[in-house]
């Protein structure tokens, strides 16, 4: 049986494997022993071990690479056996592309003096040039939860394959009909604005991550606003200044808002996926520095490196231009596109993963 990470006692073996990159006096040989030592599955991946250990110069922090480790010799670690993986591994064109092993989330984990360093050279939401150190540390080191590392806690199918749905505002759903099928999957991510009540014929009712209940919050890291939010909501306070100076989070996200609540992209992530998938011409023209893809596209992409089955509603098809821009509108309005975002570069990617049967793209 393929090892997973979650499979019962692996965090304790995570922290264990942590504390042990951790020491600065440990060399790979030894890190790779305790990847050993803890999980007898790896023994088969030493070789790959020891060689991602000492990959990069100048090495960089051993207890992130400890995460790296995690992810790569362990890549193949889902239990579903129709997980998406192994059709974008099998592909000619989207094996190239996707990466499986590098961190989707931020944590407390990964803030690392490395990491600082090499993140506030890069513009956001890809880094944190021009924010301010002491409000990103202190606004990622309250992500110490388990929970904050990982999107799910759980696997609900019996078969063990994570079933995602990503529900798109686009009004190609309204009339669907699509609700129950929405709600079926094991996980389903809604976007901002997004509008249920009335529609639950079209959309369903059921959601599992907000990105902006038992819901959770996926934080697109685009401003240090989102930090500053961020944190404020998990303190259960005002926001202390900047453009929202005394917002009250507890407006979005209730009175309950811990940190175990909230999943916070990863900059490199979201570089990763705008180099590899959505670099658009447009960043190229005067309006290369408003550019990044859209929420849904992050939320999508996110699905797709994180869930086993992903289907996707309510996004960007062909003929868009038969329904108007959001479901939940009683009059038709056209999608208008701005420079901002590429929606039609996104639209070509949706259909391509659709075609080679790595997502399921709702289309009428």
């Amino acid at each position: 049986m393929a090892f997973s990470l979650e499979m019962p006692n692996i965090q304790s073996k995570v922290e264990e494997l942590a504390a042990t990159a951790g020491d600065a006096t440990a060399d790979t040989s030894r890190i790779a022993s305790k990847c050993q030592e803890l999980c007898p599955e790896w023994k088969e991946h030493h070789e790959e071990v020891v060689a991602v250990l000492g990959a990069t110069k100048p090495v960089i922090h051993l207890r992130e690479k400890a995460f790296i480790i995690l992810r790569r010799s362990l890549s193949q670690s889902s239990l579903c056996p129709w997980s998406l993986k192994s059709k974008v591994k099998s592909d000619p064109t989207f094996g190239k592309q996707f990466d499986f092993d590098g961190p989707v989330l931020m944590w407390s984990h990964h803030f690392t003096p490395e990491t600082w360093n090499r993140l506030k050279e890069r513009r956001v939401p890809y880094g944190w040039h021009g924010l301010p150190y002491a409000v990103i540390e202190s606004t990622v080191q309250l992500l110490n939860d388990s929970a904050n590392s990982k999107l799910f806690n759980k696997t609900t199918s019996p078969d063990g394959c994570i079933r995602c749905a990503v529900v798109g505002n686009g009004g190609i759903l309204n009339g669907s009909h699509q609700g129950k099928e929405i709600d079926a999957h094991d996980f389903v991510f809604r976007l901002n604005g997004a509008v249920i009540k009335g529609f639950e014929e079209d959309v369903g009712t059921k959601t599992s991550f907000y990105g902006f209940t038992d819901i959770r919050y996926i934080f697109i890291p685009s401003d240090v606003r989102d930090y500053l939010m961020l944190k404020s909501a998990i303190l259960g306070i005002s926001v202390p200044e900047g453009y929202d100076k005394d917002d009250k989070p507890q407006k979005y996200f209730g009175l309950d808002a811990s940190a175990g609540k909230f999943k916070l992209l990863h900059p490199e992530f979201m570089y990763y996926l705008t180099e590899r998938f959505l670099k658009s011409e447009i960043i190229n023209t005067q309006y290369g520095h408003l550019y990044m893809p859209s929420t849904g596209a992050i939320m999508l992409l996110t699905a797709l490196h994180t869930c086993d089955q992903v289907s996707a509603y309510g996004f960007i098809t062909d003929n868009y231009r038969t329904f108007s821009d959001h479901y939940y509108e009683h009059e038709k309005k056209p999608l208008v596109f701005y420079a901002n975002h590429d929606m039609l570069l996104e639209a070509e990617l949706w259909k391509s993963l659709h075609q080679v049967g790595i997502m399921k793209l709702y289309q009428r």
